[in-house]
């Protein structure tokens, strides 16, 4: 029999403060319990699934399960395959399923939770199956900020307007995005700035392009400023693809193949076109000098 836990129920996109609320009252129950705690959420968004369509996303599932992990202290991410028959699963019997996979022997879910096929599982019925089942169960309340109601719809608004302060208030931690170097256009001279490249999924909600100061985390622990331009980069190239590429700050060496995780601290211009590389060399290095007051 799977070892007793409390679990965390919901996607948890972003993992933002509402997720926050659910992760550490999971936490305290666990504690208080002696069990083990947990977190539960999808492979990839139910709705990709039903109607075929890509998703906006702010995080994939290996990013929850850090921000989980590293904020909250909860160790173990339960990532569950969303197919047809957790689609057409009753409600009943997925949270039967928590208990005899799982070990579920508490369960800890929002306001809004919805679960189940067609979404018939709510909140009421959640905590009226755990009382029936004798298991324990917490109904968190929605989560405000200045008047408003804390959500991933919301904060992915505030990231693809290019306000990551914002978004960083309502997170509870900066907007990132992770993922292996490859190699860049080197604008401007390897001495000056080292470039490193990202190339970002199509589901993957990214700021309005423009530049951004960041702090870069490299996979060694290494901590470096930086300065990053989402966008087409239409001083260089022309075909419209869309990058996000680093100036990173006092590096040397090459990233090229490792993993990093790239936070954005603010956004400091929109993306232009310069009449010479020589212009936009002298913008990148205006860019940096701002960027570094951050760090």
């Amino acid at each position: 029999m799977a070892e007793q836990t409390v679990i965390a129920l919901g996607f948890f996109d972003g993992v933002h403060l509402g997720h926050g609320a659910l992760l550490r009252r999971t936490a305290e129950r666990a504690a208080e319990k002696r069990l083990l705690p947990a977190a539960f959420t999808f492979d990839r968004a139910p709705r990709e699934f039903v109607t075929g369509a890509s998703v906006p996303l702010l995080t994939s599932a290996a990013e929850r399960a850090a921000l989980i992990r590293e904020g909250y202290g909860i160790d173990r991410t339960i990532v569950a395959t969303f197919d047809n028959a957790m689609m057409t699963m009753p409600w009943r019997s997925f949270l039967e399923l928590l208990v005899s996979r799982y070990g579920a022997a508490h369960l800890v879910a929002g306001h809004d939770y919805r679960f189940g096929y067609r979404n018939e599982g709510t909140p009421e019925r959640l905590r009226d199956w755990c009382a029936e089942h004798d298991l324990g169960c917490d109904i968190i309340p929605k989560v405000e900020l200045h008047g408003v109601t804390v959500s991933s719809t919301h904060i992915r608004l505030l990231v693809e307007q290019g306000d990551m302060v914002g978004a960083a208030q309502f997170l509870g931690h900066p907007y990132a995005i992770t993922g292996t170097v490859r190699h860049g256009k080197h604008l401007g001279t390897e001495e000056l700035f080292p470039t490193v490249n990202l190339m970002p999924e199509p589901w993957r909600v990214l700021p309005r392009f423009g530049v951004y100061a960041v702090r870069v985390l490299l996979d060694d622990g290494g901590v470096y400023p930086g300065v990053t331009n989402v966008g087409i980069r239409p001083t260089i190239v022309d075909d419209n693809r869309v990058t996000v590429e680093t100036n990173l700050i006092g590096f040397t060496g090459d990233l090229y193949g490792r993993e990093l995780r790239l936070e954005f601290r603010r956004r400091l211009r929109d993306e232009r076109k310069f009449d010479s590389m020589a212009a936009l060399y002298a913008q990148i290095e205006r860019d940096i000098a701002e960027a570094q007051l951050d760090h």
